[in-house]
């Protein structure tokens, strides 16, 4: 194997190709022929990589003992930067058509960067550049300098392109397959400040009293990859958010006939009216006053309501019933538990005023009747006193006409009976669960949309938009490791691990060389059939944060 500098003429200008080359025999009847095969172009290598690998050819033999300082004074070996999460990230994103999506100008890698640091380690934009200098992200992604504020700026770009990013992503995972199915379902994230153009007073799903809030509207496939991502106003009701949904999906996704999954209160007249203007159909489960009023006009009955599925057709309409006998028990167990903690509230204050014989017994009643207020136990645990001691009595009628409907619950459909089974569309709408899922993992248990810390309507646009992008690389990790025993959030942590050797030739010049993984990071590449890098090019692109640390939280 050699470095062979080819030139060659063209229009009396000189060219030069740089080839990694080896000689091989072929036999051939009596005589056999020296042959050269091509492995791979260097050309477009920097000088002192072509340099280094010449060095590394000639001294091949004695390489082992280089590398450990025998055979060459003067010879450093320097850690680099991780490189392992960030070869790894960019090898999917490539398959999954993220980085197309995106593109090859400075600010689709600068935006891709972001989406990899949301995997890697959450943080802002300005902690994002920080990552920078100890990932190989320049190195990898071909990065030149850059700093927080270019990040800002590439926000504004990736706002601006993200429907096209969507679709884009949407036609390579789809083809010319359309999904007939979509997923629905919002969420909110509250605000430590108050400067969001978003934030608002509303629902708090975070039970986050007195914090502003955004809602956040996510739209997948049948399957659960991520189609589409939209924030509004942290007042706007669900049924509020459903509008722009359908739009959605007739303008930017072309569909048509399709099927709509929300969750019950997403999907109501103005919405279903909405969708049959379109075409669309839509399943979704109906409320507990919804279902009282079906009791009472006939159309159900409580017999109906057993541990199988049934169905029931009425008004053009399909309506299954079921009781999660899983679910009825949970719900009187947590029903016990707030009894009890009423209970040890009461026996608590009893004995307080046993031993203070001033102490007003109707203060102490309303306390308690209050926290069974709280605990939303108040209609059948009544707070009653008997000269000067509480009692809790338990109104069994009450209870038994508040239990009677425990774990019951009523899917409604227009889908007509050959087009689906109650079986199949029993389990799309348990499929809501995959967005559900995808709420936990974005907004806390992984990539953190949280805490928010932009301000401007296109910044907290696209803020979401590179969690959503972030959580459709992690789907295509969490299939590609299902048979490891492992998170994605291990695995990544373990790629990290793997850090490029920079090598300091006596002669100034200096090469990036990856070591061989260790077995459990081979696997980790060997699952997602990726193959490790062994050489990076020296990218001498300076990446730095304006902002410095403040002195105070250098002494934390």
């Amino acid at each position: 194997m050699y470095v062979d500098h080819v030139r060659h003429s063209v229009n009396e200008r000189v060219y030069e190709q740089v080839l990694l080359r080896e000689s091989y025999r072929e036999r051939g009847g009596a005589r056999s022929q020296v042959k050269h095969r091509t492995l791979l172009n260097l050309t477009r290598c920097d000088r002192s990589e072509v340099a280094a690998i010449e060095w590394a050819l000639k001294h091949k033999h004695a390489l082992p003992g280089v590398l450990t300082g025998a055979a060459l004074d003067g010879l450093k070996l320097v850690q680099g930067p991780s490189v392992g999460a960030v070869w790894l990230l960019y090898q999917v994103a490539e398959r999954i058509g993220l980085v197309k999506a995106l593109g090859s100008s400075p600010e689709g890698l600068r935006t891709l960067w972001q989406v990899f640091a949301r995997c890697i380690d959450q943080g802002s934009r300005l902690s994002g550049v920080r990552l920078a200098g100890e990932h190989a992200a320049c190195a990898v992604l071909g990065l030149g300098p850059f700093d927080e504020e270019s990040l800002y700026r590439d926000l504004d770009g990736l706002d601006a392109r993200q429907a096209s990013v969507e679709v884009a992503l949407y036609r390579r995972r789809r083809g010319a397959k359309a999904s007939q199915l979509f997923l629905y379902d919002v969420t909110s994230t509250y605000l430590e400040g108050r400067c969001n153009a978003y934030g608002a007073y509303g629902y708090n799903r975070d039970r986050k009293r007195g914090k502003l809030q955004i809602v956040v509207g996510l739209l997948t496939d049948g399957e659960g990859f991520p189609v589409s991502v939209e924030v509004f106003q942290g007042n706007t009701q669900d049924p509020q958010t459903v509008s722009s949904q359908i739009r959605k999906l007739v303008e930017r996704f072309d569909a048509h006939e399709v099927t709509l999954v929300g969750d019950r209160g997403m999907l109501k007249s103005l919405q279903l009216e909405e969708l049959a203007g379109e075409g669309f159909h839509y399943l979704t489960a109906i409320t507990k006053p919804q279902i009282d009023t079906l009791l009472a006009r006939g159309v159900l009955q409580m017999e109906l309501f057993e541990d199988r599925l049934g169905e029931i057709h009425a008004d053009g309409l399909r309506y299954l019933v079921r009781r999660n006998p899983q679910r009825a028990a949970e719900v009187e167990a947590q029903r016990e538990d707030k009894y009890r903690c009423v209970l040890a509230r009461a026996q608590a204050r009893n004995a307080y005023l046993a031993q203070h014989l001033k102490a007003r017994v109707e203060t102490a009643r309303k306390e308690v009747a209050a926290y069974a207020r709280t605990l939303r136990i108040d209609a059948w645990a009544r707070v009653e006193v008997e000269r000067r001691t509480l009692r809790v009595d338990r109104d069994e009628t009450a209870l038994a006409e508040l239990a009677r409907l425990d774990g019951c619950y009523v899917i409604k459909t227009d889908v007509a009976v050959t087009d689906a089974s109650a079986e199949l569309l029993h389990a799309r709408y348990k499929d809501l669960g995959l967005v559900e899922q995808a709420f936990r993992t974005c907004k806390t248990a992984h990539l953190e949309l949280r805490p928010v810390y932009v301000r401007t309507p296109a910044h907290t646009r696209a803020h979401a938009f590179v969690v959503m992008l972030a959580y459709l690389l992690r789907c295509a990790l969490a299939r590609a490791w299902a048979g490891l025993d492992l998170t994605v959030e291990e695995g990544l942590r373990q790629l990290t691990t793997l850090c490029a050797t920079e090598v300091r030739f006596p002669d100034g010049k200096v090469c990036l060389t990856v070591p061989v993984p260790r077995d459990s990071v081979a696997a980790l590449f060997a699952a997602a059939e990726v193959i490790p890098p062994t050489a990076l090019p020296r990218n001498h692109a300076p990446v730095a944060t304006k902002q410095k640390l403040a002195p105070h939280r250098k002494t934390r």
